[in-house]
């Protein structure tokens, strides 16, 4: 699984970057929606990237954030 984690932190944040957004601009839009005991942080969704173990539905939450659709091929 090795192999995937560092094209899942360049694949999100060169969308990121690319829609002219920022990680912390995105988190803050992400907390909007979520109750207080549910919010994270820049550093969490990063540390999550780093590793590789970003959950499918953040990164489909956060592709909805910046005009992004997944679609499998």
């Amino acid at each position: 699984m090795a192999k995937y984690e560092n094209s899942i932190h360049t694949e999100v944040k060169s969308c990121i970057a690319r829609k002219g957004w920022t990680l912390t601009s995105v988190v803050k839009r992400m907390n909007e929606d979520r109750p207080l005991n549910q919010q994270t942080t820049v550093q969490n969704i990063s540390n999550k990237l780093t590793r590789g173990t970003i959950k499918y539905s953040e990164v489909l939450e956060i592709a909805q954030i910046i005009g992004f659709e997944i679609q499998w091929k």
